[in-house]
């Protein structure tokens, strides 16, 4: 049953018989399990001992295994996590956490996504309040839902479940000003925040993720062994960046750059494709360009695979959303007096996309008929 697999994960590495059985009739000895050098796998095979002894109500030795890489493998992955939100991200993060050897307890509304999960060893929680009640302390708890409303009552709620010297990770995209004032009610009731900028998408479970880290310093050295699990290319690839709401605004600037350099790149094969002179093959010049090139990037690494599956992009409306963080660049230049020609314009790019028949343009066609008697085209 579900208590029997959150005790049984919690025995991991810590050698907590105690919690499995109830009389003793023998032993099993993990100690033999030396030989095991993949912490994956040598979680696995206490796990079984485990279950076995808890079937043959037998306890089990103390989980030591005497070499020293395995004692090693286990301090590097005794963490214990909860993630509230199996998207795209948030479920690719669980898998990755559970790769690293991770205790990871799991919620989200839907059942059937928490299931995924548990088949590769997460254990999922009805409630977030069951969450709560299943995690030792300090909790550890990364929320990954959709930022705005979502987050904030999210958030509110764990604040009410939990203890002082909890820590909650906010990993979305929420907007700082409000990352700011979560933070000080958080504080206020004496638990500690992290706010984590989280880029990498859906290609972060196999390479890592970019993480951009705020808030409580105390909280953040706690989490290091987590973040170092998630991020590409080890220490490299996270950093502590500042107090509460730096790791959002940081990611916030991140998404403005984002949107400029996707701009820039649409624009400069839209030319190509347009040219009257010239028959380019766009996936040749995008292999091109992606070796050796000053304008290399993973970004042009994806636009070639687009080119490779459809050289003309048939099927694709030239219909493009943003998420917010843009608009939030761009209002953050106008409040610090700070020029971003650029990634507004981009900006600017995606809300023009979206219209079949702007009545802007429409009218710039009907003043110049007005003034000058220039041709207008009709539907």
């Amino acid at each position: 049953d579900m208590d029997s697999r959150v005790m049984l994960l919690r025995a991991l590495g810590f050698g907590r018989a105690d919690l499995v059985v109830t009389a003793p009739k023998s032993w099993i000895d993990v100690d033999t399990m030396a030989d095991i050098d993949d912490v994956g796998h040598l979680h696995l095979a206490k796990l079984y001992c485990l279950i076995l002894a808890s079937k043959q109500k037998t306890y089990v030795k103390p989980l030591c295994p005497n070499s020293d890489r395995n004692k090693s493998l286990l301090k590097e992955s005794a963490m214990e996590i909860a993630m509230v939100g199996l998207g795209r991200m948030g479920g690719n993060m669980v898998t990755r956490l559970l790769r690293g050897g991770h205790s990871v307890f799991c919620y989200d509304t839907n059942q059937d996504v928490m299931n995924q999960y548990v088949s590769d060893g997460a254990i999922s929680s009805s409630s977030l309040e069951d969450l709560v009640l299943k995690l030792s302390t300090p909790r550890k708890i990364w929320v990954m839902v959709p930022h705005g409303e979502a987050t904030q009552t999210t958030i509110t709620k764990l604040s009410n479940l939990l203890d002082p010297e909890d820590i909650i990770i906010d990993g979305g995209n929420n907007h700082y000003p409000d990352t700011i004032k979560l933070g000080k009610h958080l504080h206020d009731k004496q638990l500690r925040f992290l706010d984590v900028g989280t880029s990498g998408g859906i290609w972060g479970l196999q390479q890592g993720y970019s993480l951009m880290i705020g808030g409580d310093k105390t909280a953040f050295e706690h989490m290091t062994p987590i973040f170092e699990s998630l991020a590409a290319n080890g220490k490299s690839g996270y950093a502590y960046v500042g107090k509460t709401g730096a790791g959002h605004y940081l990611k916030m600037v991140h998404n403005g750059v984002e949107y400029a350099l996707m701009e820039s790149y649409a624009e400069g094969f839209e030319l190509l494709d347009s040219s009257d002179e010239y028959d380019f093959n766009l996936e040749e010049v995008s292999e091109i360009w992606s070796n050796g090139s000053v304008i290399r990037s993973w970004l042009l690494d994806l636009i070639h695979q687009a080119l490779k599956d459809d050289n003309k992009l048939t099927d694709i409306k030239p219909y493009v959303e943003d998420s917010g963080e843009g608009r939030w660049t761009v209002t953050e230049s106008i409040r610090l007096g700070i020029p971003l020609p650029v990634i507004t314009a981009s900006l600017q790019q995606r809300f023009r996309s979206r219209q079949s028949e702007p009545f802007g343009a429409k009218l710039l066609a009907v003043m110049r008929n007005y003034f000058g008697g220039h041709a207008i085209h009709k539907n």
